[in-house]
């Protein structure tokens, strides 16, 4: 599971799997299914062409790749893209649209099924910029086919504010390309991504990991990477604020996933990884620094004797005759 979180949640993504890859010897590629939303759709992605995990580290703070490597340049370029700073009051002080029938119907019928935070989002009056002419990744995988191995892909459908799930067998066909502009298009940061008659915002909108769609999958093991879960600080601010509702949403779809039966481990930033993060999840000019402390931290938790038993039984170890 790779929750959203930006291009700064990218590059936590690739600390904690570069750390799991080099401590473990488990290449995150090889796992069953990848669940992306927002930033994580691209990690995911990039996973699922044949990137790995140490790669992806090595791209976020401009290490040499491998010629395995060289494949990010192609799709993503030299460095992460430039964005506007991120500002969530901005997306507040323009009006947003009047619910429709639709959203309002299933918030009517479906109560226990409505998200109001997500339908609100859903909601915001839509942003300027097109996300498919920001990320060169969507224009170099348009077109692609889906991969082989199972990739699901979140959005939110802004006529109801319902999930939507791309890449499952339930889900709506789209292609790869605007699949992954949809889980990333912020609301009212990003405009909405149009799929056939429908547009879609970020799947972060509906939950930042989106973990508990795995519930009725036959997994041992769920690795849950969630970049917006971090502690909230002590200033009481609405980064805190979205923070405390992503590390809270995360908690109750861990305990429904363990409730499932499979094993969960969660890898959220810690203190010093969100010092380094700081509140803006479209900078760049720290993303080396997010890639170590994420990968120390990681590493360091994995290190802990009952997580490490817990990995060490439930994930595949390197291939015969790898040195990893």
């Amino acid at each position: 599971m790779l929750g959203a979180g930006g291009v700064v949640g990218q590059s936590y993504h690739a600390g904690v799997l570069a750390a799991l890859e080099h401590d473990l010897g488990w290449d995150p590629r090889t796992a069953d299914v990848i669940v992306g939303t927002s930033a994580g759709s691209i990690t995911g992605m990039l996973l699922r062409v044949g990137v790995p995990a140490s790669e992806l580290a090595a791209w976020a703070v401009k290490a040499p790749l491998s010629a395995e490597g060289q494949l990010l340049h192609e799709i993503v370029g030299p460095e992460a893209p430039a964005f506007d700073p991120f500002n969530a009051l901005d997306l507040l002080r323009r009006p947003p649209h009047l619910p429709g029938s639709e959203m309002v119907l299933r918030a009517l019928l479906h109560p226990w099924q409505f998200r109001p935070l997500a339908a609100a989002l859903a909601l915001l009056a839509p942003g300027t910029r097109n996300i498919a002419d920001e990320l060169t990744a969507l224009r170099e995988v348009e077109g692609q086919e889906w991969p082989e191995r199972e990739l699901w892909i979140c959005a939110v459908r802004r006529r109801d504010g319902r999930r939507t799930v791309f890449g499952r067998e339930d889900g709506p066909t789209a292609p790869l390309h605007l699949a992954i502009a949809a889980s990333c298009a912020v609301p009212g940061y990003f405009a909405p991504v149009r799929i056939g008659d429908r547009t879609y915002v970020d799947g972060g909108a509906h939950s930042p990991t989106n973990a508990e769609i795995l519930r009725r999958r036959d997994l041992d093991l769920v690795i849950v990477v969630s970049p917006m879960s971090g502690p909230a600080g002590r200033s009481p601010d609405i980064y805190a604020a979205v923070r405390w509702h992503a590390g809270r949403m995360a908690r109750q779809e861990v305990v429904a996933l363990r409730r499932a039966g499979p094993t969960v481990v969660v890898l959220r930033p810690g203190r010093d990884e969100q010092e380094v993060m700081g509140n803006d999840f479209m900078a760049r000019h720290r993303l080396d620094e997010v890639v170590q402390q994420s990968f120390l931290a990681t590493g360091a938790y994995a290190a802990q004797p009952r997580i490490r038993q817990v990995l060490r039984r439930l994930l595949p170890g390197p291939p015969a005759g790898s040195s990893g």
